[in-house]
């Protein structure tokens, strides 16, 4: 603990002489080293403790300013070494602020009894009127937030976790704010009851009021100009500016936030993004981005979704109020001026277009296309899986993670396909049958809950997710095969054993991280019956779940494969693993094909419309071609796929060479 000692006579004449007045000269406490010589105009009251003031901060422009303090009141402060502070224009309160801190042109910065800085804030999410409020704290993660709002029907679970977070929050209960080290608060206005981690920038804002900004060295936040947020947790590496305005929020690792975007009772987590639209009581999990003005999000749970212009949901149907949520797995996205009436829920990566009055559900009808045509919902299942969209959206995500902080919150997996949405594939294909079956399969149109499905994309969906089916299965087969050593077909089947007993039957997406709903219903379990009594040994649990993805994954592919196929694995041999092998080869190309021949669509004649404003057919396709940086070709992303074509045909050969040699 850092020693001081009271202010000497000549100190006091000092400061007294550069304008400076204290209440109690008794209650200044200095650090050894101090020197009086860089304090002018300031006030002090209550119990103050100062640090040395021997460095200077470089500003922007070759600027230099002395640490030390200027025009500033100060009542219960506590300054570490190195802080300068500046035109302070009311007064700081109760603060304990860290090393090297830069406070300038501010308001006031003040902390005002029993606080707890935003934790403990309840947001009332996905429901207007209540009923699935999540406790904010600062280590909320996405899996716990979607136990808390999406669990309802288990009211111990959720009364226990609440119990749990309820047990933090208490433990930061303080009557002292702080701020961390390599602060810099400049040009701001009203601060209130906000504790401020190390090395976040907060420059023109112009309200915050109690909450937690988790900065780190690591990963910094930035508060940018006209900001005002009240009631908050913003987590590590997140950027909020230029005019956000949000209340009763919770803002996740590598958030960003702009341009005038407003939310209120809502959650953002791991690398969401929102500018200019709005956001009322929706819970966003990883990667949800809203870029457009015209666009709002309402009591929806959204995740790996981008959102069109002017893209819109429903949660009020003037009845009993706004009552009504809406759920889109993830990876749906919505084109420009879509819209849904809520209740309604979106199967993963579904493509919504147009306006739905009806209360669609196509949760088992993933990768699909809905589309309004004349008022009426009409169904493309699995036509996403061959969309050259879908694969570059799954290919961006996990190089547009920003989360630089080594401690992450959010367990998320970017598997395009997985047992949760294979799983959903078969469902679909059972249902697809099932109407080929009921209605004929000459029938021009099936009619699926308030939706149709024309004749031609029923046989299409039923195709689609035949290949992706193959393609899974034989990716979870192959990568179990690559890793054995095995000398015989006796070793190889052993090695093909599952190692985790749970694995099969459903799963479930928590906000981002995918695990076999058996392993989430006992970790439910440990926290309703107090065998997880701590936050921290929860957040292990789900770590531990997501680190041991791939061996559960085997378990659910080990025994869909033997029912799929008719195979029993504990006894086939090496030619009918084989033939599994190349059903792989054969879906994995045949997809492939289809996602090159959509991505040509974008080098057509029509996709240059506009292109060689004012020339002849030849001139088009040079202007294309020099925006573009590439004609079909020779683009990176085309390449890729002629890429994964041989990749994938050379890795077949060499799983059957070894298969053959057993």
């Amino acid at each position: 603990m850092k020693e001081y000692r009271h202010l000497n006579a000549a100190e006091i004449e000092q400061l007294r002489s550069q304008a400076c007045h204290a209440e109690d000269w008794n209650e200044i406490l200095v650090a050894p080293g101090f020197d009086p010589g860089h304090i002018f105009s300031t006030r002090f009251s209550g119990s103050v403790r100062l640090g040395v003031f021997e460095k200077s901060f470089q500003l922007p422009g070759g600027m230099h300013k002395h640490a030390g303090l200027y025009h500033t009141q100060l009542h219960n402060v506590e300054i570490g070494d190195n802080c300068c502070i500046e035109n302070v224009k009311n007064y700081i309160s109760n603060y304990r602020i860290g090393e090297d801190c830069f406070i300038e042109n501010v308001d006031i910065i003040l902390c005002d009894g029993q606080t707890t800085f935003g934790n403990g804030v309840e947001v009332a999410v996905m429901n207007e009127t209540g009923g699935r409020e999540v406790l904010i704290y600062d280590r909320l993660s996405a899996q716990q937030a979607y136990v808390l709002a999406l669990y309802r029907h288990r009211p111990g679970v959720v009364a226990a976790l609440e119990s749990l977070i309820r047990s933090y929050v208490e433990s930061v209960k303080s009557d002292m704010g702080s701020i961390g080290k390599g602060v810099t608060i400049a040009d701001t206005g009203y601060l209130k009851n906000v504790r401020v981690g190390d090395c976040c920038k907060i420059e023109g804002a112009s309200r915050l009021k109690n909450g937690s900004i988790n900065s780190n060295a690591a990963a910094p936040v930035h508060i940018g100009v006209g900001v005002i947020g009240d009631d908050f947790i913003i987590s590590s590496g997140s950027r909020v500016d230029d005019g956000v305005m949000f209340s009763r929020c919770f803002i996740g690792q590598a958030c960003v936030l702009g341009h005038g975007y407003s939310a209120s009772d809502s959650l953002f987590f791991g690398n969401c993004q929102g500018e200019n639209g709005e956001a009322c009581a929706i819970f966003a999990g990883p990667f949800t981005v809203t870029h457009h003005k015209s666009t709002l999000l309402i009591a929806g749970m959204f995740s790996f979704m981008n959102a069109g212009s002017g893209s819109n949901q429903s949660n009020h149907m003037y009845k009993l109020g706004p009552i009504h949520q809406g759920i889109m797995e993830r990876g749906a996205k919505t084109a420009s001026d879509s819209y849904i009436l809520w209740p309604s829920r979106v199967g993963a990566f579904s493509l919504v277009m147009g306006r739905h009055v009806q209360h669609q559900d196509t949760s088992d009808l993933p990768f699909s296309y809905l589309i309004e045509r004349q008022g009426v919902s009409f169904i493309m299942p699995g036509a996403n899986l061959k969309s050259v969209g879908t694969i570059r959206d799954v290919r961006k995500w996990p190089g547009r993670d920003k989360r630089k902080d080594p401690d992450r919150l959010d367990c998320i997996n970017f598997n395009l396909l997985s047992p949760y949405t294979v799983r959903k594939m078969l469902n679909g294909v059972a249902i697809l049958e099932n109407l080929q079956s009921v209605s004929g399969a000459d029938s021009d149109v099936y009619s699926f809950q308030s939706g149709k499905i024309k004749n031609s994309s029923l046989t299409k969906g039923l195709r689609l997710y035949g290949l992706a089916i193959d393609k899974f299965l034989g990716n979870s087969l192959i990568s179990r095969i690559r890793s054995a050593s095995s000398a015989s077909i006796k070793e190889l089947r052993a090695v093909l054993a599952p190692t985790k007993k749970d694995g099969e039957g459903a799963w479930v997406d928590l906000a981002g991280m995918i695990a076999p709903k058996s392993c989430v219903s006992r970790a439910l379990d440990d926290i309703e019956f107090g065998r997880i009594r701590s936050v921290s040994e929860l957040e292990a649990v789900f770590q531990k779940l997501h680190a041991d993805y791939y061996d559960y994954e085997w378990t659910w592919a080990y025994r869909v494969i033997e029912n799929y196929y008719g195979v029993d694995l504990g006894t086939i041999d090496a030619a009918g693993l084989a033939s599994l092998v190349e059903r792989w080869k054969e879906s994995v190309i045949t997809l492939d094909k289809m996602v090159y021949e959509d991505a040509r669509k974008e080098f057509s004649l029509s996709a240059m419309t506009s292109f060689g404003a004012d020339g002849d057919k030849a001139q088009r396709q040079e202007d294309f071609l020099q925006v573009r940086g590439a004609l079909f070709e020779d683009d990176p992303f085309v390449k890729s796929i002629t890429e994964h074509i041989a990749a994938k045909s050379a890795l077949c050969d060499e799983v059957l060479a070894f298969l053959r040699s057993l």
